[in-house]
């Protein structure tokens, strides 16, 4: 007997995925392996920066109230007393009628209170002493970066669950974190499930097809941050699928197969998960593609059956899968960023229920616009190589024209925002 699934709408399962969330464990590893990790503990600044007063320019430092009479034609003379580089501790204090000559980045010396810049200044030796002149007033404080005006020390500089880029990567150098905590990539199982499939490196027979759904999903969960456990290839075999499945949730914190969720005679997956006792989350959503999306959880420990369709296998990963790994790696923002596009082109087809069609960003007039970026149908592959988003449209509509606002889920955006 067939059985009948009735479809739940994708905010409740989303929400009854989310419902096992939980934070990760952590791990040390060295500046140089922290690239692309997330990080498990705030950073908290060892110092202030700039770690002492110093000048933005070359030029000279001096007391601004020695300026005051300083014009257009009466030039004010100073003593140059010292010459200071970036790096160079200043050994002397300006005293009336004293200047410092100092270079960009070099600290201030004492009794000084501004920099006038080389440019407006006059350089000149007499009498075996160095003198400079200036023709203008200046501030107290001007051309001055004072100690601490960007971070204070034990000022928090990075949240826990930050992405580690570049950017990240300075300031922990900076601040002298040769060693970070981060979250300890979630190990990830991967097994594809169908008699119909072939290894890459073998030729295409009749009624097969390439197994393309392990490599594609091996890459989404390396993109998210997780590691990856591929278990192979299965036929449509109850006993042999299951032995292999068993086994495999001992060495995983999560497992993934593709295939074998529909209804059909060969679709193995509901039996299996009745066999080990896990507990069905839901097995049909109210989404397009990938509404055979499966979840079932097995001693806290999430199962996703996801579609045997790369498509609808690709979005049924970015919606459930994704926020899972990212959240055990601190992420407070765990979801797809949204945000508000222009419709380019006509999309005609009717949507029963919420549909996410592969799509790629087009900015166009200052305003962001949303192509398809290829063939809409949930067996394509060819079209998830130029997506760069997925279109949300809502259900219960007859399609859509070209110039209709939606919105789009970014795929390639390491921070995404904290509700679906």
């Amino acid at each position: 007997m067939v059985e009948i699934r009735k479809p739940i709408p994708i905010q409740v399962a989303v929400n009854k995925v989310m419902n096992y969330s939980r934070l990760g464990n952590l791990e040390k590893v060295s500046l140089d392996d922290c690239d692309d990790r997330r990080l498990a503990e705030p950073i908290i600044a060892k110092h202030p920066i700039p770690p002492f007063t110093k000048s933005p320019y070359d030029g000279f430092a001096l007391r601004s109230a020695d300026t005051e009479q300083a014009s257009l034609h009466n030039p004010v003379e100073f003593e140059v007393v010292e010459h200071i580089g970036a790096g160079i501790v200043p050994t002397k204090r300006v005293r009336k009628g004293q200047a410092t000559r100092i270079m960009t980045g070099a600290q201030i010396p004492e009794g000084a209170d501004c920099v006038a810049m080389f440019e407006i200044c006059q350089s000149y030796e007499r009498n075996g002493k160095n003198y400079m002149a200036i023709k203008r007033t200046m501030d107290k404080g001007q051309n001055i970066i004072n100690k601490g005006s960007e971070v204070e020390m034990d000022d928090i500089l990075i949240k826990a669950g930050t992405y580690i880029n570049p950017g990240v990567k300075a300031l922990l150098a900076t601040f002298g974190y040769s060693e970070v905590t981060v979250a300890k990539k979630p190990v990830i199982g991967v097994i594809a499930t169908g008699t119909e499939l072939l290894d890459i490196n073998e030729e295409l027979q009749p009624g097969k097809i390439r197994n393309s759904n392990a490599y594609m999903i091996a890459s989404q969960i390396k993109r998210a941050g997780g590691q990856v456990i591929y278990f192979g290839k299965l036929e449509d075999e109850f006993a042999s699928s299951y032995d292999t499945i068993k086994n495999a949730l001992h060495k995983v914190d999560m497992l993934i197969t593709t295939g074998g969720v529909s209804v059909g005679d060969f679709d193995l997956m509901p039996q299996i998960y009745d066999k080990l006792g896990a507990n069905v989350l839901f097995n049909k959503v109210a989404m397009r593609p990938g509404s055979v999306t499966t979840v079932a959880v097995r001693e806290e420990q999430l199962l996703f059956g996801l579609s045997g369709n790369p498509s609808a296998c690709y979005v049924g990963f970015e919606l459930f899968v994704r926020p899972i790994i990212q959240r055990l790696q601190y992420s407070n923002k765990p979801f797809l960023k949204r945000i508000d596009a222009v419709l380019l082109e006509d999309f005609p087809k009717p949507n029963p229920f919420t549909r996410f069609v592969r799509s790629y960003l087009v900015y166009e007039n200052g305003k962001v616009g949303v192509r398809l970026a290829g063939m809409d149908k949930s067996n394509v592959v060819t079209s998830l190589a130029y997506s760069s988003g997925l279109m949300v449209l809502p259900g219960g509509t007859r399609g859509y024209k070209s110039g209709a606002p939606i919105e789009v889920l970014l795929l390639n955006e390491q921070e995404g925002q904290k509700d679906f």
